[in-house]
């Protein structure tokens, strides 16, 4: 199944609602089901697309959304594509990432889409949703009882059973348009072929035959490279008399395209054969080095697959595309599935799962490794395309008896992607069904596996701090940090000691989480650590002090860590090193410079989808937009944080410390302009969509070159701030 791509983020972008692709081909027929599908949508809300498999639904639906009027759909049209989804509570997480959600909290992924869409007019086509029809059903129920310009192209092989839904059997083309379609794939191939006298008859005879199937036609016009069209007629009569296409029950229409595609790999070679139904053990899109490695060997040499892969290529079983992480190839579903049944046929399908299995568990380790480098974007995008793979080895790893180890392990290495790239809320659910699915002490034999629980610990516990969810974060690090002094895993205990220290700097208990940060770096000294998470934790050791007045101090350690990830080539840690001196240059009077820091801070938050650096820089520009003296923008942009914010969790963590450049923006911004007009404008500012936001905080920099700098009064001075009541107070954590 291909695989959508995320939208573009980049804040020089322009705003282009929607993710349909280009149409590669043109589209061919079906004038008037395109006509009565979008009339369709005019008058009601869910329409759902069904028919047989390789009917062309996808391309049809698709193809009418986008034709729907712009009025119905200032929004856009959003495909979500879900055949490579097999778990329930997966499919809140593949449409939030269709629309380019990032929510850090632990709000539940539907009320994210409920509140994302409660306010705005779109088309959302939900293709391949037949293994998931409850789940579905029930989401596409709630969505659009809560988002009334919100509209719905269902796509599969059979209704969501909703009240309202509008059912739209697609039948197979007509003779002419069947046609049609043939003669212009052919001529893709062979630009010579033509419909004429001589051919036509038998060219409408494939048709026939083939039921004017459109996945039929595409397949069968791939075969003209070798053979002619009366040679297809022929061979398709030896294929009806030797594939039956299932069981006596089975609709005609199925018996077809299963013969269809029984044909087409009857006419591949053994090493084809082979590699199909190997390929079907990928879940979404796939690159060649993966291929090489997961489906070679007993019968196909890794030096081999490249050429089988290009021969099945050329007959259309796979399909290339260009992506940002670099050439990739897919299956359509229906190709995939009956690969998978031949796999299943050679008693392969386990093996080949573990061999997944196996290269996904070393390309996270790779990422991992390579995120502290110059190709932290690339590391990015490649996991980003790779997401579904990873999933389906997590979930084989969850499910797997004795397996569980190695989920933990994946589920922790992938830290980077979930705090680095905007996946908190998908990092969440796979790190806790990996801790909960054993109990700790029951594998302490193994130590392989007692590293990798006690990784997904550290991580859990991270990924919930930064959700705001103070409890169960302290709870897993405790249980990390016990484990890790009981086994001597100082690796471990660093870690665990570290991310304590995190959750007592955003709960504003200061003089702690200097000590724990403190103590964390000497022991990744001590072990020779260095990586993001050091570095993290000298910036936010950093930012205590800050916060605590020591500003030198403060900015020494930024230096550094900026320096650092100069060398290391590092962005991501280093957009958090900038927020803490941007503070530093705002409280020293200096908001010309804390501007550039903050702009270049923002521009790395958004370009990695991180939600969390992204409205805390947007936060502090409010501010500098009200210090230079624009107090109209500054009520703006405080809006668009406000929008932001529930996305991440508790608004400025709830803390005294974090809060006080708002307050301090606030208040100036109401003195300047009213009350009435600084409601006006946060209210305008959060109907800005994220991209949007970013864009307008970018864009206030050149407004801003000439204005004057006055330096406002301080609200609190850190000296004299109570710090906010604090789980980690009150012995919530037993030791340090």
């Amino acid at each position: 199944m291909r695989r959508t791509p995320r939208p573009d983020h980049s804040p020089d972008a322009p705003p282009r609602p929607g993710n349909l692709p280009h149409e590669l081909n043109r589209f061919v027929g079906r004038a008037a089901e395109l006509a009565a599908l979008q009339g369709a949508l005019e008058t009601g809300r869910l329409v759902t697309v069904t028919g047989v498999g390789g009917v062309g639904k996808s391309r049809f639906a698709a193809h009418a959304a986008a034709l729907t009027p712009q009025d119905l759909r200032p929004d856009g049209v959003w495909r979500v594509e879900l055949a490579a989804v097999r778990r329930e509570e997966l499919v809140e997480y593949a449409l939030a990432e269709t629309l380019g959600l990032t929510d850090h909290t632990t709000r539940p992924p539907r009320q994210v889409l409920v509140d994302h869409l409660a306010e705005r007019s779109l088309v959302l086509v939900l293709d391949g949703f037949e293994q998931l029809v409850d789940a579905c059903a029930s989401l596409v129920r709630d969505l659009l009882r809560a988002a009334p310009g919100l509209r719905v192209v269902a796509v599969g092989r059979r209704p969501l059973a909703l009240d309202g839904e509008r059912l739209f059997p697609l039948a197979p083309l007509t003779a002419e348009d069947a046609a049609e379609l043939f003669t212009e794939r052919a001529a893709a191939l062979l630009p010579d072929f033509a419909l004429d006298d001589g051919n036509r008859g038998v060219v409408l005879e494939v048709c026939k035959r083939l039921d004017c199937l459109p996945l039929a036609m595409e397949l069968a016009a791939g075969r003209l490279r070798a053979l002619s069209p009366a040679q297809l007629v022929e061979r398709l009569d030896d294929r009806f008399r030797l594939l039956t296409g299932g069981g006596r029950d089975a609709l005609p229409r199925h018996q077809t395209l299963r013969t269809t595609i029984g044909w087409s790999h009857e006419l591949c070679t053994p090493q084809e054969r082979l590699l199909w139904a190997r390929l079907s053990a990928f879940s979404g899109s796939f690159d060649l080095e993966a291929a090489e490695y997961i489906c070679s060997g007993d019968g196909l040499h890794a030096d081999d697959v490249l050429d089988v892969l290009h021969e099945l290529l050329d007959q259309s079983v796979v399909t290339r595309e260009e992506s940002a992480s670099g050439v990739r190839y897919w299956m359509l579903d229906t190709v995939r599935a009956y690969g998978a049944e031949w796999l299943d046929g050679l008693g392969d399908t386990e093996r080949m799962r573990r061999r997944h299995r196996d290269w996904y568990m070393g390309l996270a380790t790779w990422c991992e490794l390579d995120w502290f480098s110059p190709r932290q974007c690339e590391v990015a995008a490649r996991t980003d395309a790779e997401l579904p793979n990873l999933r389906a080895a997590l979930e084989f790893c969850l499910t797997e008896p004795g397996e569980t180890h190695l989920g933990q392990y994946l589920a922790g290495t992938l830290w980077f992607f979930w705090a680095g790239c905007g996946r908190l809320a998908e990092g969440r659910h796979w790190l806790d069904r990996s801790v909960e699915l054993d109990t700790p002490g029951a594998e302490s034999a193994d130590t392989a596996s007692r590293d990798s629980r006690l990784k997904a610990l550290w991580v859990l516990g991270y990924v919930a701090i930064l959700q705001g969810d103070a409890v169960p974060a302290l709870a897993a690090l405790q249980e990390c940090r016990d484990a890790a002094e009981d086994s001597g895993d100082m690796t471990a205990l660093a870690y665990a000691v570290h991310r304590t220290g995190c959750l007592a700097l955003v709960t504003d208990d200061m003089p702690r989480a200097e000590h724990l940060l403190r103590d964390s770096l000497a022991r990744y000294r001590e072990i020779g650590e260095l990586n993001s998470n050091v570095l993290m934790g000298q910036v936010e050791l950093a930012m205590t002090l800050a916060f605590q007045g020591e500003l030198a101090q403060a900015v020494a350690l930024c230096d550094e860590v900026r320096q650092v990830c100069e060398d290391h080539g590092e962005r991501w840690t280093r957009a958090y090193a900038l927020y803490v001196l941007a503070y530093a240059r705002w409280t020293q009077d200096d908001a010309a410079a804390a501007r550039l820091l903050l702009e270049e801070c923002l521009i790395i938050g958004h370009e990695f989808h991180d939600l969390l650096g992204t409205v805390l820089a947007m936060e502090l520009l409010a501010l500098v937009t009200a210090v230079e003296g624009d107090a109209d923008e500054a009520a703006v942009l405080q809006g668009a944080a406000a929008r932001i914010w529930p996305s991440v969790g508790l608004p400025l963590f709830g803390s005294a410390y974090y809060n006080e450049p708002h307050e301090v923006c606030e208040a100036r911004a109401r003195e300047a302009l009213g009350d009435v007009r600084f409601e006006e404008l946060a209210r305008v500012g959060e109907r800005l969509g994220h991209d949007e936001a970013v864009a307008r905080a970018l864009r206030g920099g050149a407004r801003k070159a000439a204005v004057t700098v006055v330096r406002p009064a301080r609200a609190v001075s850190p000296e004299k701030r109570e710090p906010a009541a604090s789980p980690t107070a009150n012995g919530g954590e037993t030791t340090g």
